[in-house]
């Protein structure tokens, strides 16, 4: 029962380190569960989103488990939470030059399975109006 209660625990705690600094996202950790369009290193890149901040908006709100939790400027920052365990990804997206910068990483574990980078690749993919299937 004790192992049940911690596994359901699994939000963590909202990063304070969120945001744009000097005209930047934040850098991903050495773990495997980030990607950024303003990352160097391959195993963590992924390229910006061709499209506005409000066109990127209406795409968020529409997906399951999407939380827009701050809006100013240019910045959008989102939780997204699983259904069952409960797990929160903090996605950040920051419109600059005509595009969308992005940055989406797992607040807790290692491994994410890839699914912040799914994440993104979905919401490319609806943005041109195809099916990422």
């Amino acid at each position: 029962m004790v192992a049940l209660l911690t596994l359901l625990g699994c939000a963590g705690e909202r990063p304070a380190s969120l945001g744009v600094v000097d005209g930047r996202l934040g850098t991903c950790p050495d773990s495997p569960n980030c990607v950024s369009s303003f990352e160097a290193r391959e195993s963590h890149q992924i390229a910006p989103l061709e499209a506005s901040l409000a066109q990127v908006r209406a795409q968020v709100l529409v997906m399951p488990g999407a939380q827009i939790i701050r809006e100013q400027d240019q910045y959008l920052y989102a939780e997204f939470t699983t259904r069952l365990m409960g797990f929160v990804d903090d996605v950040e997206f920051y419109e600059q030059a005509g595009r969308t910068h992005v940055r989406s990483a797992s607040r807790l574990g290692k491994s994410d399975l890839g699914v912040n980078r799914k994440r993104i690749e979905a919401i490319r993919q609806a943005l041109a109006g195809t099916d990422p299937s």
